[in-house]
């Protein structure tokens, strides 16, 4: 099964309307055939995986134990949790995973994602795996740095499901 490697909050709570977008979004990658690879842990990353539960999907969880002591292990939804003991691990497992990336709204950590994934697509050109980014993200990359416009046009937006629908089938 193909996954795709998505990097989001962890903060969100299920009382957030974007809880229940993320939710569906999960539900389509299952849908379209995919798995999901994540963190793992709660939040968009619980969205998310309990979507692709909800339709008979695979999740991966890349947990840092070490990292979050606080938390109490990957949610519930996750079917298999590889444990890493540092974030560029992490990270690198999440990179390696993924038949493509999907960066959704988040902090510092999800934006470390996003950049990584971003500049092995940069790095790359063409031969990386595709990236897209919520909407939100574009804006913040064009208001903040000097990006060549051939550079952000290597992420793709998606804003909503359909969106998603047609990145995950461009893989």
């Amino acid at each position: 099964m193909r996954l795709l490697s998505v990097f989001v909050s962890s903060r969100l709570s299920r009382e957030d309307p974007l809880y229940a977008k993320l939710l569906r979004y999960g539900e389509v990658l299952a849908e379209e055939g995919f798995g999901l690879a994540c963190g793992g842990y709660q939040g968009g990353m619980e969205a998310l995986a309990r979507g692709v539960k909800a339709r008979g999907g695979f999740v991966v969880g890349v947990t840092a134990p070490a990292l979050f002591p606080e938390r109490k292990g990957p949610s519930p939804f996750v079917d298999l949790e590889l444990p890493a003991a540092t974030l560029p691990e992490r990270i690198g497992r999440l990179l390696d995973l993924g038949a493509g990336y999907l960066a959704l709204p988040g902090g510092v950590g999800t934006l470390a994602e996003l950049v990584l994934a971003w500049n092995l697509l940069y790095l790359r050109r063409g031969l990386g795996r595709p990236l897209a980014v919520d909407p939100h993200w574009l804006a913040f990359l064009k208001a903040h740095g000097e990006i060549a416009p051939e550079d952000l046009a290597l992420l793709q937006a998606v804003g909503d499901e359909e969106d998603l629908r047609s990145f995950l089938r461009s893989l």
